[in-house]
């Protein structure tokens, strides 16, 4: 009986503990084994994934650090996000320039105020840093993102409304640009993502995202993404959240709604609707030049998109030598139905259908 007792005892101490730890100081779960760690973290109340927050958008605080004419890259998961980031920026400067000296990389140049970079960090925390960080280069990174040549500044987001406040009143006069995918190219592209982080990332984040063994990335990978994504299922927001919260606004004249096969198989096209959206006029010369820096092929050779965490301040993370996935990986085939040419798409189709 006293044996039962002191069980009782340890047992209702450590969950204190725990409750303790994810009231005043979560980050610590993030120091513990995967998937320990994300155990933790979630039943303690705390959204997933840790690293993203919901604060900068906020009614009462969107308006203190953005200006008339941004522009919030808010594509879905897996759909386009670093291509339309990328595009933007040509739209923006015109094709001119040529040699990326404003595009050192995606997260500097458009930033990501969704991601907090450092455990225990907040939006509050690094909001700043955004402006005073020194980049290797001995500029700012204000000078970088918020270039006085820029018609407009680029952020990032992978959220939507209500999270993104697209139809609040008053306030600064932003633009959202969001993009869809079809969901079977998505979660063809989610395997190969979540391995494609470094090492350096996912220590720092509890194991998270998993590493997925290349022998199960086409095969069960992709099975068990899709069925994770559908209706009812643990991540059905990535991609169905996704596309029911933008679907109402697509009409919005401050919205662009595009589908990524759409803007792959007609780019000139897209481009020149995207620049319109943008109230930028490009000549048929900067048209095609803009056109081409977009390309795959360009991306790809360009390779500046290994997502720096310049405002990190944990002592494990190197500002200057670690990012937050592999060199080459954000930009990968970018091919329209990548998923119906997998082995397991009819498997796939009769797991939606049953």
């Amino acid at each position: 009986m006293v044996t039962i007792k002191k069980i009782g005892s340890a047992v209702v101490g450590i969950a204190v503990l725990i409750g303790a730890v994810g009231k005043f100081v979560p980050h610590w779960f993030m120091t513990m084994p995967f998937p320990l760690s994300i155990i933790l973290w979630i039943s303690t109340g705390h959204g997933m994934p840790p690293y993203f927050s919901t604060d900068a958008w906020k009614e009462d605080e969107i308006d203190t650090w953005t200006r008339d004419g941004d522009l919030v890259v808010a594509t879905g998961a897996k759909s386009g996000t670093t291509f339309m980031l990328y595009c933007t920026h040509q739209i923006r400067t015109k094709g001119k320039d040529t040699d990326d000296e404003l595009f050192p990389d995606v997260s500097i140049a458009t930033p990501w105020p969704d991601l907090i970079q450092s455990r225990g960090g907040s939006w509050a925390e690094q909001k700043e840093r955004y402006n005073t960080t020194i980049l290797p280069d001995g500029r700012t990174m204000k000078e970088v993102w918020d270039h006085p040549s820029y018609p407009f500044r680029i952020f990032k987001s992978h959220f939507g409304p209500p999270e993104l406040p697209v139809r609040k009143k008053g306030g600064k006069k932003i633009k959202y640009l969001a993009m869809v995918r079809n969901v079977l190219d998505v979660a063809a592209s989610m395997t190969d993502f979540y391995s494609a982080h470094t090492d350096e990332f996912r220590n720092l984040w509890g194991g998270l995202p998993p590493d997925i063994p290349p022998d199960v990335r086409d095969a069960d990978g992709f099975h068990l993404a899709m069925k994770d994504m559908l209706p009812g299922n643990s991540i059905e927001g990535i991609y169905w959240g996704y596309v029911n919260s933008w679907w109402p606004y697509r009409n919005d004249p401050n919205v662009i709604l595009l589908h990524y096969s759409d803007v792959r198989k007609d780019l000139k096209g897209s481009v020149a609707k995207i620049a319109k959206f943008l109230d930028v006029k490009l000549s048929s010369s900067e048209l095609n030049t803009v056109v081409n820096r977009c390309s795959m092929e360009h991306m790809k050779k360009a390779n500046k998109f290994h997502y720096y965490m310049p405002l990190n301040t944990d002592s494990t993370w190197n500002n200057n030598e670690h990012f937050i996935v592999k060199s080459g990986k954000m930009v990968n085939k970018g091919h329209v139905g990548n998923g119906q040419s997998t082995v397991f798409a009819l498997s796939l189709f009769g797991l939606i259908s049953a």
